[in-house]
């Protein structure tokens, strides 16, 4: 009994002192991007870069979407497909 609840009492800790580095991170994350968003507004080409960074990212999500949304195809189709222009040309 006593030694899960030491292990119980552990994996608690554990959870403890993950979250709190979690949320350190998280924190020091934001700090620093907020920062990097002062300087940036703080740049006289701020509009240009914003510009910049739209284009970056509408490519990023074309890209995305190319990656994700098409669907493959079905990999006996293409064998078919081979098999029947291999057969055209031999028949030619």
């Amino acid at each position: 009994m006593k030694q899960s609840a030491e292990r119980r009492g552990s994996l608690d800790g554990q959870a403890v002192l993950l979250v709190a580095g979690l949320a350190d991170l998280t924190v020091s994350t934001l700090g620093s991007a907020l920062g990097t968003v002062r300087g940036v507004l703080r740049r006289s080409d701020a509009a240009e870069l914003a510009t910049e960074a739209e284009r970056e990212l509408l490519a990023r999500g074309r890209l995305v979407i190319d990656r994700y949304a098409t669907v493959p195809p079905a990999h006996l189709e293409v064998l078919a497909q081979r098999a029947l222009a291999r057969q055209a040309a031999d028949d030619v």
